[in-house]
């Protein structure tokens, strides 16, 4: 094994054009999924890629560095629209696996309950990604999420940061974790919400996305076009408006209570965002 830490971004994106090399930033997915006896791959470590460690604010939204920390975006100074980004943060893992983790590494490991991405969905957050031979481009992260394990990441490209655009003012958000016990945890299902309302208390912006419970987490676009011009407590979650949920069942739960704790969740969620 060997590993290359550059400093630059340039020499990052050179390196990639090697397809042997495995790219890690905290490595808290890489290195507990080796098997016995260790690793051959080359690795590119980004941590030390300054570019990639910073949350900044630019025109049109934020932009959030692929090798920042959850912990580094609990403790950001960020709008009420990131405050279930930041409840998402709380439950990945540890404090010391959020203190190494990232966010890309989240959401280039692909798990269908990684925490980090029903938030940012509901975030309507974009991917950027970088590389030495074409560049760079930057992409919905519903269009980055292939299946599971699987993005559009190609292999000589880097997930430089992920950009939200600058939500709505008063918009607040909910992240809602289901598991078997309270702490470190694999979810059961999840619930992300971003909400806006009128000076009526009617809803005029929301999304909601489940995680955990389909190979890729979404949005309810159906559920949320009904939910426009309501109260949030005046629509009733009904089987159709979870039709686009394909839960499994498994040692955590089955499909079917799977879809009645996502039902409750979205309640419950919708509660706690307008108090």
């Amino acid at each position: 094994m060997t590993v290359y830490s550059p400093s630059q971004l340039e020499d990052a994106l050179n390196i990639l054009r090697d397809p042997g090399f495995v790219v890690i930033a905290g490595g808290t997915d890489y290195f507990p999924s080796l098997k016995m006896g260790g690793s051959q791959d080359n690795i590119l470590n980004v941590m030390k890629l300054p570019e990639m460690n910073t949350i900044t604010f630019e025109e049109g939204g934020f932009r959030i560095g692929g090798a920042v920390s959850w912990t580094q975006i609990i403790k950001s100074d960020l709008p009420a629209a990131f405050d279930a980004l930041k409840a998402a943060g709380q439950e990945v893992g540890s404090i010391q696996i959020q203190n190494a983790g990232t966010i890309a590494g989240n959401l280039c490991n692909a798990s269908p309950a990684a925490d980090g991405v029903p938030p940012l969905l509901a975030l309507e957050a974009e991917i950027e990604l970088q590389s030495a031979k074409r560049g760079k481009r930057q992409i919905p992260l519903v269009k980055f999420l292939n299946g599971i394990r699987n993005t559009d990441r190609q292999k000589d490209e880097l997930v430089t940061s992920i950009f939200v655009p600058h939500p709505p003012k008063g918009m607040k958000s909910v992240f809602t974790k289901l598991g078997s016990r309270s702490y470190l945890v694999i979810s059961i299902c999840m619930t992300a919400i971003s909400i806006l309302l009128n000076g009526s208390g009617r809803i005029i912006d929301i999304r909601i996305a489940v995680g955990a419970c389909s190979p890729v987490a979404q949005r309810l676009k159906t559920l949320e076009r009904e939910m426009i011009g309501c109260r949030p407590n005046e629509v009733a979650i009904c089987e159709r408006h979870l039709l686009s949920l394909t839960p499994i069942s498994d040692v955590r739960g089955s499909a079917v209570f799977r879809q009645e704790a996502v039902a409750e969740q979205i309640v419950r969620s919708l509660s706690r965002a307008v108090l």
